[in-house]
């Protein structure tokens, strides 16, 4: 007996909505939760290829590199706040960062309890490869765009990010921007 694959199929191919629910007034390929974790996801997915293979380093651990290329040193709740990654993510991708040698771990002289993460120059080094595929990604996407187009994504994504985050990347809708160096 042959196995045949099933053609692949968009979640919106494949669904029918039910007449009369409350889901039938609800258009989630509409709704901008849905769409924006779907593109981010997408975006990262994109990303990832670039560099995944060629430097051994999954999502999580290049979106720790990054934050740590513009702020450092940072705490892992720094890391958190500024890249809105649970604390077992940032743990993991971290651990695996010092493994690698890419991170370096420091105690605060005053406080032991606080520890500061930095880029290693091993660590440098493989972002100043990266950063430049990350930029030609981000052209390419952005080039569907014209400039004006371009300026009111940003004001928008500024706007949302007012709302929902408490301002720029770093900050949360619960207590702020993190201390510290955080």
């Amino acid at each position: 007996m042959a196995v045949t694959k099933a053609k692949a199929q968009r979640p919106s191919d494949a669904a029918v909505r039910t007449p009369g629910s409350a889901a039938s007034a609800f258009d989630l390929d509409r709704f901008l939760p849905y769409r924006l974790s779907v593109l981010s996801e997408a975006v990262s997915r994109r990303l990832a290829h670039d560099y995944a293979d060629k430097f051994n380093l999954t999502a999580m651990e290049w979106r720790v590199m990054a934050v740590l290329t513009c702020y450092q040193p940072l705490s892992a709740n720094g890391i958190c706040a500024r890249t809105n990654m649970d604390k077992v993510q940032v743990t993991r991708a971290v651990s695996r960062l010092l493994r690698a040698a890419l991170v370096a771990r420091a105690e605060d002289p005053k406080d032991r309890r606080y520890i500061s993460l930095s880029l290693t120059a091993k660590g440098r080094r493989i972002c100043e490869r990266i950063i430049p595929l990350a930029r030609a990604r981000e052209a390419e996407m952005l080039g569907v765009l014209d400039d004006a187009e371009r300026r009111a994504l940003d004001a928008i994504l500024v706007k949302l990010m007012d709302k929902v985050c408490g301002g720029a990347p770093g900050r949360n809708g619960r207590n702020g921007v993190a201390k510290r160096g955080d």
